[in-house]
């Protein structure tokens, strides 16, 4: 039995275990299916406060990790596949083993769509990525694509006309589901140039360790080619890592949890942090304010019951 159980070791589930450290609560940190989180796809990390020459993403993440474990938090690798939120104590099936805890933070996160080739996989943190916020400043004057359809592809293509000398925006089908202001201001940019109907085929070079071109192909005619480029950025959505509390916690559309106020869920004693609900920011300083945020709310919802803390 748990005074508090957060499942993500990114930012925010990281910054939750910091604080409810801090306080006494002796968390436990179910590290996830993608222990770390988003940073820790990415290489160099600029924008994070209180580090001028830049921090590598996994480093960020496992000094936040050592910082916990420091106060006493606690860490299980594993993923929760199961969850039973109808009463208190809430339960948890971690790969098998069922762990009951009196209060829940939900930083699971929400993982970026992939376009799922194999090349894309080996570069992703070296010229492959799906923030443009995050990486679009180290593409100065370079070559950028953005693939994609939606208004997020128009807005992270508008957002890297600041950097890149030229985006080639790439989009499967003639249609765009983008809103119709979006796709105006995209087309309005003289520095993106529309490619559609066209799909990524391969990205080039892996064995480089880096991006030099990439190999797209009209599926209504076959026809191939490669187009040098030095950014490549995905941008068709993300999967927010609810499935699990689907019927259980209230979430909008796409899996998104809705937010009550504050850090508070539909389930009282259940807390989001990070990416899971936020579905505008997705940075990293923004999750470890959610995370904070988190904590000073679990902390106060089990002070009131008088448990331990």
């Amino acid at each position: 039995m748990r005074n508090l159980v957060i499942i993500g070791s990114g930012c925010a589930g990281n910054t939750a275990a910091i604080y409810a450290a801090r306080a006494n609560l002796q968390p436990l940190v179910i590290a996830g299916h993608e222990p770390g989180g988003q940073l820790s796809l990415t290489t160099l990390v600029e924008n994070f406060p209180g580090f001028p020459e830049g921090i590598d993403g996994p480093v960020l993440v496992d000094n936040m990790k050592k910082q916990a474990e420091k106060f006493g938090a606690e860490y299980q690798h594993g993923t929760v596949i199961e969850a039973d939120l109808s009463r208190r104590p809430f339960r948890l099936n971690v790969d098998g083993d069922w762990v009951e805890t009196s209060v829940l933070i939900v930083a699971s996160g929400a993982s970026a769509r992939w376009l799922g080739l194999e090349s894309e996989k080996k570069l992703v943190g070296h010229g492959v990525s799906s923030c443009a916020t995050c990486d679009g400043f180290f593409y100065r004057d370079k070559k950028i694509m953005v693939i994609g359809g939606g208004d997020s592809a128009m807005e992270e293509a508008n957002f890297l006309t600041r950097f890149g000398s030229e985006v080639a925006l790439v989009h499967r089908r003639n249609e765009f589901r983008a809103s119709k202001i979006m796709l105006d201001r995209a087309r309005a940019n003289p520095k993106i140039k529309f490619i559609a109907p066209a799909v990524v085929d391969d990205i080039f070079d892996a064995d480089k360790g880096y991006v030099t071109a990439v190999k797209l192909r009209r599926p209504d005619t076959g026809e191939t080619w490669i187009r040098d480029v030095d950014g490549f950025f995905v941008a068709i959505g993300h999967i927010p890592n609810t499935a699990v509390f689907r019927g259980q916690i209230e979430l909008d559309e796409e899996g998104y949890i809705v937010s009550k106020g504050g850090a508070k869920t539909s389930v009282p004693g259940v807390f989001h942090a990070g990416d899971v609900q936020d579905r505008n920011y997705r940075q990293a300083i923004t999750a470890a304010g959610a995370g904070c945020m988190a904590a000073i709310e679990a902390e106060r919802f089990l002070e009131l019951e008088h448990l331990p803390a």
